[in-house]
């Protein structure tokens, strides 16, 4: 299936595994000498071992404690309020049964919180977000700290959750570990009809009411929702680092499909434990190979921008070091296959129909595009997740990857949308900046206006309110990065300047905030670094300055004479808004976290970038 690898692809993986060398092969170590002690039962004392299985029936003691047994560790992080989680409800019965009838075992070793960003978008909430990654991180670690298990079921699918369980699992790197989806809900009303009704609100079209319903009917049900934001791209990441089953993370929940996925991946999971192959362990499947892989996926799908701070943290957790060159390196030779909303009209749901992950990965190994020499929980070879689930019979099945059965949502590389993947990496005077351009049309990927300051997004609201904004201009909201309020997403603005957008004013977006996968056609240069925390030079930034995007050209500009930008000034911005709703148990955070470019975590990273 495979052909020779694309240049551009081995370059960069090249200079990973050399840049890598030192703290990979010190994290191998540290998980080669914790793969070599006997199992946890059989190590520990006898009073550990009673204390953990004391609340399990004799006849699954039994089975913990068999020679050559496997005992699974559930990490979950459902809750009823995430639509995506809420499946999860039935979970753990589900997966013990399903490990007994492998003659194994299971138990549920521990919960992470699971936030939901829709809930919190725009409020106060929303200043915790991202700083839940490294609590579930933390969560995930407490949970398998009991050190007992023989390998890993994670439980989980939205923003912070996945690459929380990620960083998490990768101490106990020792261990196979597979992830179980839930599923999509169901579609409801699109995507794009869901967007345009928010702007008809914000230009006093329609009235709160019917804002609601509209809200209503397209977040409907159990399951994850449909747009591709981080979300969705975490499980497209999860299958093309070949730590879910091919094919599982688009299948609807509550479904014969469904249930049978479920099955196979606690089947595979006790094969790996059973086995003790220390090639089927998290840390030898989550290789420079695979982060290069997920990093291939994201441009291929027009993924969350998220993930250029998500998969460094991830890749740092298991001692390998990215940084966003190696995004745009990528990016330029990595076609769009896919056009899924806000990257065209489709949903996931559309997106699986077509064919979904297995294509898309037979479609990027076939180019050359992806790493096939690479470990996966179903053993050596990518090219094994190139195949789709099916129930035949009753039976799951599994069918080499077919050709896209709707070209208008995922394409061959002889065809792709584009040539390119959708982000760029933007620098110059102000910094180092992200865009995604998959959504943005070509005409609108370069700007020359004047630059409108705000410090939050209450303030461009109550200006669009008074009339203010009926012009071209780059909205330049600062105070918004990982050491300031914890780096919120922003999209309260997103159908104020879309709207103007569509009313043909030239409008763009810079900030040391984020606006994840869900950012659409207005060009936005995100994730600005070095943030206002940190000095940037986004503070010497005076409102009127012509600031320059070139998204072809990779460039963030100011045209302030270079003199004149010398003698200027930082401004001191005003103090945080406050410490309540749990954002003053967060200060350490504030104060220890890593630039964005670093992967804006607690744990690794340079704090000074």
């Amino acid at each position: 299936m495979s052909s020779s690898l694309h240049p551009t692809v081995q370059a960069v993986t090249d200079r990973i595994i050399s840049r890598s060398a030192s703290s990979r092969s010190d994290y191998l170590r540290m998980c080669e000498q914790t793969a070599s002690r006997p199992r946890g039962v059989d190590r520990m004392g006898c009073a550990n071992v009673a204390h953990a299985l004391a609340a399990v029936a004799p006849d699954e003691r039994l089975r913990v404690l068999a020679p050559r047994s496997a005992h699974l560790g559930i990490v979950t992080a459902y809750n009823d309020m995430l639509s995506a989680h809420k499946p999860y409800e039935s979970y753990p019965a589900r997966l013990r049964a399903l490990a007994a009838a492998e003659g194994a075992s299971a138990q549920v070793a521990g919960g992470v919180p699971a936030m939901c960003d829709g809930i919190t978008q725009g409020y106060e909430g929303m200043e915790l977000s991202l700083f839940s990654r490294d609590v579930i991180a933390l969560s995930t670690a407490v949970a398998l700290s009991h050190d007992v298990f023989d390998g890993g079921l994670m439980l989980g699918i939205c923003d912070k959750i996945v690459p929380g369980l990620l960083i998490g699992a990768a101490q106990f790197g020792h261990l196979p570990v597979v992830f179980v989806p839930a599923g999509p809900m169901p579609s409801g009303l699109s995507n794009e009809a869901k967007s345009a009704m928010r702007q008809r609100y914000v230009l006093g079209e329609v009235d709160r009411a019917t804002l609601l319903e509209a809200e209503q009917s397209a977040y409907h049900a159990p399951g994850t929702c449909t747009f591709y934001g981080t979300a969705n791209s975490n499980q497209m990441l999860l299958e093309v680092m070949g730590l879910q089953l091919p094919g599982s993370s688009f299948v609807n929940p509550a479904t014969p499909l469904r249930e049978s996925l479920d099955a196979e991946a606690v089947r595979v999971a006790v094969s790996a434990a059973r086995s003790r192959d220390p090639a089927r362990s998290f840390a030898q499947i989550v290789s420079e190979r695979a982060i290069v892989n997920a990093m291939v996926g994201l441009h291929a799908t027009g993924g969350s921008t998220n993930h250029t701070i998500h998969l460094i943290a991830i890749a740092r957790a298991v001692g390998i070091l990215i940084d966003w060159d190696d995004f745009a390196n990528l990016s330029r030779c990595v076609p769009l296959l896919a056009r899924v909303y806000p990257n065209g009209k489709a949903d996931v749901n559309d997106f699986h129909a077509a064919g979904g992950m297995p294509v898309l990965i037979r479609e990027l190994l076939a180019a050359g595009l992806l790493h096939d020499d690479v470990q996966t929980i179903l053993g050596p070879g990518l090219s094994r997740l190139a195949h789709a689930p099916a129930m035949q019979a009753q039976r799951l099945a599994w069918c080499p990857a077919a050709s896209s059965a709707d070209e208008t949502v995922l394409r061959p590389v002889a065809r792709a949308f584009a040539s390119e993947g959708g982000l760029r990496v933007l620098a110059g005077r102000l910094g180092r900046a992200v865009v995604k351009t998959s959504a943005v049309a070509t005409d609108r990927q370069r700007i020359v206006a004047p630059a409108l300051i705000f410090d939050n997004q209450e303030a461009l609201a109550n200006r669009h309110r008074q009339g203010d904004l009926q012009r071209d201009f780059v909205a330049v909201l600062r105070g918004q990065g990982p050491g300031s309020n914890g780096m919120p997403e922003l999209h309260k603005m997103t159908p104020i300047l879309g709207a103007l957008q569509d009313q043909g004013f030239r409008v763009a977006l810079v900030t040391d905030g984020r606006m994840s996968g869900a950012s659409g056609k207005v060009l936005a240069a995100i994730h600005l670094s070095p943030d206002s925390a940190r000095g940037g030079p986004i503070l010497k930034l005076r409102e009127g300055d012509l600031i320059e995007i070139d998204c072809e050209r990779g460039v963030l500009e100011v045209q302030v004479d270079e003199a004149e930008w010398t003698r200027r000034e930082s401004v001191t911005l005003p103090a945080p808004a406050g410490e309540s709703l749990g954002r003053g148990l967060f200060q350490l955070f504030r104060d220890r976290v890593s630039a964005s470019e670093d992967g804006a975590s607690v744990f690794f990273g340079s704090q000074d970038r």
